[in-house]
């Protein structure tokens, strides 16, 4: 490891927490470089090493004409990709491997998706690389593991989220599963996963002087955070469909509703002091004994009977007047915004969660706040 610890009486500075540490990032399109992003934005020196033609295919993703105009990659490419130190090798070369392995004996960490045994039949495995430097970190993201009876098949996010269990739990009215555009297995399964576990190997390396191998299975990864239908196996057996549980739909107090302009509101008031003010200011005091922790069964009738009414009344009312209603009220019940409103919230205008340029929205910003 090359990051030295700072005394604690040393004046307050703006050092980013992984100054000094060195990534080798081999991956592509989201996992990877979601990964090594957050690595770069908590002040890692990442080298994206891409091979000599297409390089990474996000480069095309999603590109748009101005994009094209401007001679580019698109903001898939450039949002994943900041602060990256960019460079080509062809691994399928000699010269290539090796100047990887050079590469390897000053780095910290290398993280890489190919598919299983790929790294290994290029002569870049694990052992190769550990010999090189033994402190290093060495992270693995694939969708099944590095073994297993899926390990060398084909996948995507949603193939992930199916396997596990969670796009069942992800269902509409008419109990088809919904594809999320928020890539589960990906995002949470490969990025943060692998984020976590390089944090923990690089402690313990700068401990002990000796490198970990790690291996991220996506699948494995959304498996150990579908808690909720876990939790209802041990209870019932079985998981809860869609709309039945506590959190997917089974309570009045919990849910999605329709306004009038055909937008939504997203109830929450899952605690008895939430729904009660809820109640207050919708003018039904009288449904404030009708909340789940006063007996109602969850999933059942006179819920389904609850959710009716709320649902009707909230038709009555478009969004903005709703939201203007509860503007006040702390009882968990706030607007579903669109992500073009999202980005022009208060909530993330003022904590300058989007970077802008020349009044174009360009980067998200790193979701961690640091004291100094």
């Amino acid at each position: 490891m090359t990051v030295s610890a700072s005394s604690p009486d040393a004046p307050t500075a703006t050092r980013h927490p992984l100054a000094g540490v060195r990534v080798l990032d081999l991956t592509r399109l989201l996992p990877g470089p979601a990964a090594t992003r957050h690595l770069a934005d908590l002040g890692a020196h990442v080298i994206k090493i891409e091979d000599p033609g297409p390089g990474d295919y996000a480069r095309d993703m999603l590109r748009s004409s101005a994009d094209r105009e401007a001679g580019r990659p698109s903001l898939f490419f450039r949002s994943l990709n900041r602060g990256k130190t960019e460079e080509r090798l062809d691994l399928k070369l000699a010269e290539g491997r090796e100047a990887l392995i050079e590469h390897v004996r000053h780095a910290d960490v290398l993280i890489e998706s190919f598919r299983p045994g790929v790294m290994a039949r290029l002569g870049l495995g694990w052992d190769t690389l550990r010999a090189a430097n033994p402190a290093l970190v060495m992270c693995s993201i694939s969708g099944y593991g590095q073994d297993g009876p899926l390990a060398h098949a084909a996948g995507h996010d949603i193939n992930y989220v199916g396997y596990a269990g969670m796009l069942d739990q992800l269902a509409g009215a008419d109990g088809a599963p919904i594809v999320p555009n928020v890539q589960i297995g990906d995002l949470l399964g490969g990025a943060l996963t692998a984020v976590v576990g390089i944090l923990a190997a690089l402690v313990d390396a700068r401990a002990t002087g000796r490198g970990r191998y790690i291996d991220v299975s996506m699948t494995d990864s959304v498996f150990a955070h579908n808690l909720m239908a876990f939790f209802a196996v041990g209870a019932r057996g079985k998981a809860s469909p869609a709309g039945t549980d506590l959190l997917n739909g089974g309570v009045p107090c919990y849910g999605v509703y329709r306004t009038a302009d055909d937008r939504f509101m997203a109830v929450g008031a899952l605690e008895l002091k939430f729904w009660q003010t809820m109640c207050d200011v919708i003018g039904r005091p009288a449904w404030k004994d009708r909340h789940w922790s006063l007996g109602q069964r969850i999933g059942g009738e006179d819920a389904r009977s609850m959710q009716d009414e709320l649902a009707a009344l909230f038709r009555t009312a478009t969004q903005a007047e709703w939201t203007a209603r509860f503007a006040d009220a702390d009882c968990c019940v706030t607007p579903v915004l669109r992500m073009e409103e999202a980005m022009r919230h208060p909530l993330f205008t003022g904590r300058n969660s989007v970077v802008n340029e020349n009044g174009a929205p360009v980067q998200l910003a790193l979701p961690l706040r640091f004291a100094d």
